[in-house]
């Protein structure tokens, strides 16, 4: 799936909630589903400086691909990291940092969150985006 698409299909499905009760479920729901992260990579240097809760996030260059896993120790948290990887994880580091991660305004995710919790989205968004820029 193009990475269009794949921000579109975010986008239609953050639409089928009205309630934003319902959509933190469904961050919930995303955050349980992310494939478990190894204890050993819970190191400072996948730490996400500028969120509240720990995140981390690590990455893998594979045949010109960018591959991300992520935990958080907060639920909703992991929901967001587990959300940006799904859209992000298996592009080219050149396709990501090119992206203005407009999907996250278009679901009004970051105004829906806490300030400490936006603030922690904008830290991911921008790790994710430095991670690419680097290309590794």
């Amino acid at each position: 799936m193009t990475l269009p698409d794949k921000k579109q299909q975010i986008i239609e499905d953050f639409s089928l909630y009205d309630e934003w009760l319902d959509k933190y479920e469904y961050l919930i729901e995303l955050g349980k589903a992310l494939e478990p992260f190894p204890e050993e990579k819970k190191t400072e240097d996948r730490l996400i400086k500028g969120c509240q809760s720990r995140v981390w996030l690590d990455s893998e260059l594979r045949e010109g691909l960018l591959f991300f896993t992520a935990d958080s120790d907060a639920i909703i948290t992991k929901g967001i990291i587990s959300l940006l990887i799904s859209v992000y994880s298996g592009r080219t580091p050149e396709e990501i940092a090119a992206d203005d991660f407009g999907f996250v305004a278009q679901i009004g995710l970051k105004e829906n969150l806490s300030p400490t919790r936006a603030n922690g989205l904008v830290s991911m968004i921008e790790r994710i985006k430095e991670i690419a820029s680097n290309g590794r």
